[in-house]
């Protein structure tokens, strides 16, 4: 990020090896009885699972992504249920996780993405929709729309209809969008990240521009382009960070999408975020992994092969138990996002039925 914003991508973003951990114990409660860290050396953390807490009159639903404002309040969008039309899919949390408000219930059935961003001096939240909604938009932080969009029929990759008539379909002429990127023009790059497999470019008033990326497994195609992050990070000349999922890596590229580097050695990447010159990437196979600025792997957080086994098996079952039955504390099932906070803890958003927001809080 530009020097205004460099906290983390989450925060506000302006226009101008083996994990060393407790013994872990079976999840039958919202919280563990005893003091769980995971880490190594200077990045050391307390695991606080079920940390944000909704009241009564909601319920948790799958949790997709999380992001800070810059009074440090979390931002949590559920997936939601179709059927809940009127259940909010959005939920805001103070510094102690205790519920602020909701709102979103048109974001029920398809919730996906969010990122919040400072323009001059108002604070906006960019949200995508998958499933049947299959649109983006910016709003408030209380909710009120500032403008909708869907597929751009201008790419000549979607189908007439496709940005008018939104249906359940799947398919690499669908408009599926994931995640976005903020680029310091004030512009971001859109990953159609269950559609298409293409990084659309839009302008600062949200105009389509251009395009790159699609289906494939060669450098600067993606399979599942799931997450997208402007890296900006200290040392580095600025570039597109992509999530490629399916592939199991990262992929750099220009800010105009040229490919400049790919990393292996993921499980399933799903997005990333960057403090400082550390960069966090949730793995949506089990664990958290922390890379430094020569993007070298710091620690796995979580890391455990016999429980992601337990994880995957059968379907990934273990993912729709009520209540956390069977979950082990300190480990992982499905993250889906996380986020660094200003103070350098992690919070981290789950792909489970339902919903799980833990908090790592940063030790050393």
């Amino acid at each position: 990020m530009h020097p205004t914003s460099s906290i983390t991508r989450r925060r506000f973003l302006t226009t101008t090896a083996t994990a060393a951990l407790a013994a872990p114990q079976i999840l039958t409660a919202q919280k563990a009885s005893t003091q769980l860290v995971i880490g190594e050396g200077e990045h050391r953390y307390e695991v606080l699972h079920n940390w944000a807490q909704l009241p009564d009159r909601y319920s948790w639903q799958t949790t997709h992504n999380v992001a800070v404002d810059r009074d440090n309040q979390l931002y949590v969008i559920h997936e939601g249920r179709e059927n809940l039309k009127d259940h909010p899919s959005i939920f805001v949390f103070d510094p102690q996780g205790r519920f602020v408000r909701a709102f979103g219930k048109e974001f029920q059935g398809g919730g996906h993405g969010l990122e919040v961003r400072t323009e001059g001096k108002e604070q906006f939240l960019y949200v995508t929709g998958y499933q049947q909604l299959k649109n983006f938009a910016k709003l408030t932080l209380t909710g009120e729309r500032v403008w909708e969009k869907r597929a751009p029929i201008e790419s000549g990759l979607y189908p007439k209809g496709e940005d008018t008539q939104p249906t359940k379909r799947w398919g690499r002429d669908a408009f599926m969008p994931t995640n976005y990127a903020f680029l310091p023009d004030g512009g971001f790059y859109l990953a159609d990240g269950y559609g298409s497999y293409r990084m659309h470019r839009y302008d600062k008033s949200g105009k389509w521009i251009s395009m790159f990326g699609g289906v494939g497994v060669g450098n600067g195609e993606f399979n599942t382009s799931h997450g997208v992050l402007y890296d900006d990070r200290p040392g580095r000349a600025p570039s597109l960070c992509v999530a490629d999922r399916a592939n199991k890596r990262l992929q750099w590229f220009t800010p105009e999408g040229r490919h400049l580097k790919t990393l292996d050695g993921f499980i399933l990447p799903a997005n990333m975020d960057i403090l400082g010159d550390v960069m966090l990437v949730p793995d949506l196979s089990a664990r958290i992994t922390l890379l430094d600025k020569n993007d070298k792997v710091i620690v796995h957080l979580g890391e455990d092969p016999e429980w992601r086994a337990q994880v995957l098996k059968d379907g990934m079952k273990l993912r729709q138990e009520p209540k956390g039955q069977g979950w082990m504390s300190g480990r992982f099932l499905h993250p889906h996002d996380a986020c660094f906070d200003p103070q350098g803890n992690i919070v981290v958003a789950e792909w489970v039925h339902t919903g799980r927001i833990t908090k790592l809080r940063k030790l050393s």
